[in-house]
């Protein structure tokens, strides 16, 4: 494993029998000097770049309420910027966001500008970064299979408040919590413990204007015993756009994030075992 991996992601245990693992793929600005290197944009072009495409502060969230929960799950942080690759796309040409050149490697920024040169090779950051990435979060769901009889993938994003000019489903609603759904790996139970648990928070929706839920490829279509929901927060709730301090909502979000994982815990909420 190349030097700096062990850095690039961690893997923070919670309890022996929590199947819960709290998923922060985005939250990280980090972008190591090698990579930093093969970017187009100045300096303060990617720190412009950098407030519009992380989600601020959603790995102090996942701390928080694993601080709270009942039982402790387990997290599972990202923590390089997703400008360096993003584990949640597609390495191949199944990625759709691909079409916008924001696939596993992007090559166009937030608003169409040129990110990394024409001809960028993507291989070497998918080899350093993506793939070690994937094989760990296999390994970890795959762990509280073996432990737990089940995995909950409870995915932690926010969003602004106005779409973004790289967004393909960016005209429908965009509620103060948008959960996104996979057909095969939410059950209604988890949706329906995620809608009662951010009913406070400003109201919640499906699917819009992110659809989807993270879940490791060995597992994919293929385990229903592994759950995965996508827990979108709009921005303008918590903290000041673009990527600015976050105010009082913070708190109320973590409370909401655990029940959520407490629900799960309860048996309410949890895929098939």
């Amino acid at each position: 494993m190349p030097d700096d991996a062990p850095r690039s992601f961690s893997l923070l245990p919670g309890a022996a029998h929590s199947p819960v693992i709290l998923h922060v793929p985005h939250a990280a600005r980090e972008i190591p000097a090698g990579v930093r290197a093969g970017l187009a944009l100045d300096d303060p072009g990617l720190e412009r770049e950098l407030d519009h495409l992380t989600d601020a502060h959603t790995d102090a969230l996942a701390e928080a309420a694993a601080g709270l929960a009942g039982v402790t799950p387990w997290r599972f942080v990202n923590r390089l910027s997703r400008l360096v690759v993003d584990p949640e796309r597609f390495p191949d040409d199944r990625e759709e966001m691909a079409a916008v050149g924001m696939g596993a490697v992007y090559t166009r920024t937030s608003h169409g500008e040129v990110l990394r040169p024409a001809g960028t090779d993507p291989e070497p950051l998918l080899a350093r970064y993506f793939r070690p990435y994937a094989r760990a979060m296999t390994e970890a769901v795959a762990d509280r299979l073996a432990a737990t009889g089940q995995a909950v993938i409870v995915d932690v994003h926010s969003y602004p408040a106005l779409p973004l000019p790289y967004e393909l489903h960016g005209t429908g609603p965009r509620p103060a919590v948008c959960l996104g759904t996979d057909a095969f790996h939410t059950p209604p139970e988890l949706l329906a413990a995620a809608r009662e648990a951010f009913a406070g928070c400003g109201g919640t929706g499906l699917d819009s204007p992110f659809s989807g839920a993270y879940v490791p490829l060995d597992f994919h279509g293929r385990r229903a015993e592994v759950g995965a929901l996508m827990v979108e927060i709009r921005r303008d709730t918590y903290l000041t756009w673009p990527g600015g301090p976050a105010g009082p909502g913070p708190g109320r979000l973590a409370r909401a994030l655990a029940a959520l994982v407490d629900a799960v815990h309860g048996g309410a909420a949890g895929p098939a075992a």
